[in-house]
């Protein structure tokens, strides 16, 4: 099957790759939609911590943004499974461990994470061997778009929750790419005022495309009263502006990630009497995001701004976006067989 597979630092393209086959506890996935994550930017420019701290080494298969049909189950694997529509968790626990057991697999000490850490071959393909017990069913109104964004979804709604927004509450979502632009959307469903902060002239249109009024840069934030602060960006000096200008007694939720340290002063932490929340993965969020996907209470596809094959990945991720792109933050792959229907001509 063909397959993306990054080599070394900005060496990466399409390879034939041998099939995956379902394993015990297994089943074969046919992609049908990947998308493209500032994650695999990281690995394609050699940045990505984990090649460094030994948590990945190339050649690597990247792909833990997808959705696909599937074709193939493994032994002790319920055969309904097969032709359903279905995504699944990035973060595979060892499921024996005291934290798998107690429902945070996420952080398990020897969890894979497809895609991305301990080797397991990513979505980036044709097919994808996949744990049957991490398989989240898709509903037909979650349409294919929809289904290759539940999970950055679910990191966007669990940075929500960390949040702990009532209705009416003013949230400032700093960072205006994917996650930031999810979590704005998951937090104006809650019935918050949502604010936005950004950098680019383009990104901050985009968002405004979205319905979103308030939407800032860094110097014209007006001096408001900030119930939560959520940092979906990865700029270093972030984290500590979140502190900064939180309310005393509420909550800042760090769901992004910078390349290099990004530090607070926890005197300032402390006497705001600040409560500060971290974000991993969207494993607890992705059945939520899903059930909002459905319901029409978030539509993730506008964001969305091309759609391409895997020959023209590599491009991607060197920056080379294609002239026709829209102002959407995010790239999806279709693999043969998918629709090929932008994300907005997709109707539930």
């Amino acid at each position: 099957m063909k397959a993306f597979v990054v080599r070394g630092p900005r060496d990466a393209g399409v390879e034939d790759v041998l099939e995956p086959t379902a394993g015990p506890g297994e089943v074969v996935i046919d992609v049908r939609r990947a998308g493209v994550c500032g994650t695999d930017v990281e690995f394609y420019t050699g940045e990505m911590q984990y090649l460094h701290d030994g948590n990945a080494a190339y050649p690597i298969r990247l792909g833990h943004e997808w959705m696909g049909v599937v074709a193939e189950v493994g032994e002790g694997v319920d055969k309904t499974w097969i032709g359903k529509r279905v995504t699944g968790d990035t973060m595979i626990g060892c499921g024996t461990c005291h934290r798998c057991l107690d429902g945070r697999h996420h952080v398990c000490e020897f969890r894979f994470e497809l895609g991305i850490r301990g080797g397991r071959a990513g979505a980036l393909a044709e097919r994808l061997a996949y744990p049957a017990s991490y398989l989240h069913p898709l509903p037909d109104a979650v349409d294919d778009a929809s289904g290759a964004l539940v999970e950055p979804a679910g990191n966007a709604l669990r940075s929500v929750w960390g949040a702990n927004l009532s209705t009416g509450d003013r949230v400032l979502v700093l960072g205006l790419g994917t996650i930031g632009l999810l979590v704005a959307m998951f937090a104006r469903a809650a019935g918050a005022e949502v604010h936005l902060m950004g950098r680019s002239e383009r990104s901050l249109r985009f968002a405004r495309s979205l319905g979103f009024e308030h939407v800032w840069t860094e110097t014209s934030l007006p001096t408001l009263a900030w119930d939560a602060v959520i940092d979906a960006s990865n700029a270093p000096s972030l984290p500590a502006k979140a502190v900064e200008l939180v309310e005393p007694g509420k909550r800042v939720v760090y769901v992004g990630l910078a390349g290099s340290p990004s530090l607070i002063d926890t005197r300032v932490l402390a006497l705001k009497d600040v409560t500060a929340v971290g974000i991993l993965g969207g494993s607890q969020g992705l059945d939520g995001a899903i059930e909002a996907f459905a319901d029409g209470s978030v539509d993730p596809r506008p964001l969305v701004s091309t759609v391409i094959d895997l020959d023209h990945l590599a491009a991607v991720l060197a920056g080379d976006l294609p002239a026709s792109v829209d102002a959407g933050p995010k790239t999806h792959i279709a693999i043969p067989g998918a629709s090929q229907l932008p994300a907005e001509g997709k109707k539930r």
